[in-house]
């Protein structure tokens, strides 16, 4: 388990060894390519070392890489300020958006497929601006209400990523209890519930509850998130939450392990259909 940061080298380092090795080139003829040190590439290519958007540049050059959508990705992990184009919003929001939570944007903005199994709440990506409020200020008690108003701005500028081109395709399954649990109060949770009906209609968005008749089942220990990258099945990567900070799994045992749990919970939860008619069911009283 690695902290975001560090994943986010771990798995720029590797995607650029890779592409030097299908070019056929050595570390050293690669440091010669760009007038380097073989140290930094090696260094780069491990994760040991932080490596400047300049440099990745420089690097996607040398090995002839012309794919647009894997030099844009490979750019935002790297940290570059317009993502190869892409403004990256959220650095405006810096004063009051922890590291962790900035590389979680970082991976959702870039990522093409979400799966996740929420618990508690609403995802985030589906949130109407009363209930992020009122879910912020559970989370973060004393917070002053200008910080409150900048992490909602946060959470609905999130949601513009099932809007783009291509949008992301969001799968997620919601146990019961997030939408008996009447955050904000009823009439914010029956504006919340309408919302998620008007989601679940979208064809990018995939949405499936699992009942309280489903028992015990293998995401009962909590909430995670799997996302996805169009280009290369090894940036996938899984999330989990805690309180104070998230923790990123890249290995591919538990990437294995938490897909599979995913397809569990898919298959015990109602269909799309008959969870989008349960939701609407609620949303009615």
């Amino acid at each position: 388990m690695q902290y975001g940061p560090a994943v986010r080298r771990r798995k720029l380092g590797a995607e650029l060894r890779l592409l030097r090795t299908r070019v056929g080139i050595t570390s050293v003829e690669a440091a010669r390519l760009v007038g380097w040190h073989q140290s930094k590439v090696s260094r780069i290519e491990t994760g040991a070392s932080g490596v400047k958007p300049a440099d990745v540049h420089r690097l996607l050059d040398a090995y002839a890489v012309d794919d647009g959508e894997l030099r844009e990705l490979l750019m935002a992990l790297a940290g570059s300020e317009d993502g190869g184009g892409r403004h990256n919003w959220w650095h405006a929001y810096r004063g009051v958006l922890p590291p962790t939570y900035r590389d979680f944007i970082s991976l959702e903005s870039q990522a093409s497929g979400m799966r996740t199994l929420e618990t508690s709440v609403v995802p985030g990506l589906l949130q109407i601006p009363e209930y992020a409020r009122a879910v912020t200020r559970a989370a973060v008690e004393g917070l002053e209400d200008d910080k409150i108003d900048a992490l909602v701005e946060v959470r609905l500028a999130r949601q513009d990523v099932l809007r783009g081109h291509p949008p992301m395709e969001l799968s997620a399954v919601l146990d019961e209890g997030v939408l008996r649990r009447e955050v904000g109060g009823p009439e914010v949770m029956a504006r919340q519930l309408e919302r998620l009906v008007e989601a679940a209609r979208l064809p990018q968005v995939r949405l499936q509850v699992l009942p309280f008749t489903a028992g015990a089942h293998i995401g009962i220990t909590g909430p995670f998130v799997i996302f996805s990258f169009r280009n290369t099945s090894d940036l996938d990567v899984v999330v989990l939450d805690h309180l104070t900070s998230s923790l990123y799994l890249e290995r591919k045992e538990d990437l294995r392990a938490y897909v599979e749990a995913f397809n569990t919970l898919q298959i015990h939860a109602l269909s799309p259909e008959d969870s989008l008619d349960y939701i609407a069911g609620l949303a009615q009283g």
